[in-house]
Parts: C-alpha cells; structure tokens; sequence
C-alpha cells in the first residue's frame, strides 16, 4: 500500500493520510512551536513502544494540492511531516519539496530505517536511531549518517539502561554529535526522565535530553 505512488483523475500526485492537525512540537530543537503536523498512513517497523499504531492503517487519500492548503489554513510557518513512517509513501518526497517551495518551515520525523538521501535539503530530518528495547534494532540503516547535516537531528528513544549503553556506544563509534544535534527520550512508563537525566549527567554526555511536551500538556490524546 505505501509503496504504491496514486494519482487522481486529474493526474495529481496523492498520499495516504492519517491525519492533519494543528498542535504544539512536543520534540526536537522545535519544542514548543505552534506547528502543523501531516501525519502520512503506514509504517513497516513495529516498535514496541509505537504511540501511533493507529497510523499503521486506514487513512484517505489526499493531493498534494488539498494537503498544502489544509496546512497554510492554520497560519504557522512550521510544518512536520510524520507517521507512521512518512518515507515509506514515495510521493512524500515531493510534498517535503512543495512544502519548502510554498515558504514553510519544515521537518521530517523519520525512522531511519529508509533512505533519506532523496529528501529535500531544505528539510530538518529528525531520524531515530532505534536501540534494542524498540525490537526494530536491525532495521537501522547507518548508510544514512553521511546524508546527515548540522540543521537536522538524530533521535534515541531509550526504555531501560541497556539502551541508553547501547546508546553512549554509538554515539562514540559514529561520533554522531559531530554530525548533528542528538537527543536522548525516555519511553514514557518504561523509564524515568530523572533517571535518564542522572545517567546523562553522570557521564557528561553531548546530547539533549527531551521529554514529549505533547504528552505533559494533552496526556496521550492522538491528534496531540
């Protein structure tokens, strides 16, 4: 399904669209921006801890056209475009272009798991790297690091101390607070921002640590 590129009668490009709404970041160096998130349908990673399993199906078709103008109705330079895993749709690449080309300020949440050397280099990538608490560990793909620049970020999301050593070792081996800004999240109910904090502290390391602001203010309400 998301492999798939649809077009409308008209001939225009179309995406799978979970949802479109207007809210707060709750992430990245962005936190706390009135920003309007596109949230694109489907994902073929399965982290255990995945927030937003209900973007996995579903969804409607919606043109580029429809989706830029839903998003300039809300009046705020930021957008993000997420999922699900946005990258696995295609025809995202061209909706990050027109986005940029319409003036907004955009950024990407992606998995890593997928290429992103085709995305827009006016776009902020936000990429995870996944540890091995998200089960999808393997799926990491470290061909993406060199595509990497000092406007976008890389993301860990830790649920226990294995993670975050799993987490200190590859920000060594990939020196990857040279590459770009790098943040360090909790898995709500699986660890504690005080303990994730105190490790960070204690081994003074060059990242940032988040918690989801989203969460603090709404609680886990999709479309948040």
């Amino acid at each position: 399904m998301n492999d798939v590129v649809e077009t409308d009668t008209r001939g225009a490009t179309r995406l799978r669209i979970t949802e479109i709404f207007f809210s707060l970041q709750g992430e990245s160096s962005r936190v706390g921006l009135p920003t309007v998130f596109v949230r694109l349908t489907g994902c073929p990673l399965r982290c255990v801890w995945c927030d937003t399993e209900y973007a996995f199906h579903g969804g409607g078709y919606r043109s580029i056209d429809e989706i830029v103008a839903e998003v300039a109705s809300h009046g705020t330079p930021y957008v993000c475009v997420t999922g699900g895993e946005p990258l696995a749709q295609r025809a995202c690449l061209d909706l990050l272009a027109r986005l940029c080309d319409d003036g907004f300020s955009v950024s990407l949440e992606t998995s890593g798991a997928l290429d992103v050397s085709g995305v827009d280099s006016r776009v902020s990538k936000i990429m995870d790297l996944k540890a091995p608490g998200s089960g999808e560990v393997a799926k990491n793909r470290w061909e993406n690091l060199p595509h990497l620049t000092t406007h976008d970020e890389l993301k860990l999301v830790l649920s226990d101390e294995a993670d975050y050593e799993w987490a200190r070792a590859a920000l060594t081996e990939h020196d990857l607070a040279a590459r770009c800004p790098v943040l360090f999240s909790p898995v709500q109910g699986k660890l504690t921002p005080v303990q994730l904090a105190e490790w960070i502290l204690r081994d003074r390391l060059p990242v940032r640590m988040q918690v989801q602001l989203h969460k603090i203010i709404w609680g886990n309400l999709p479309g948040k």
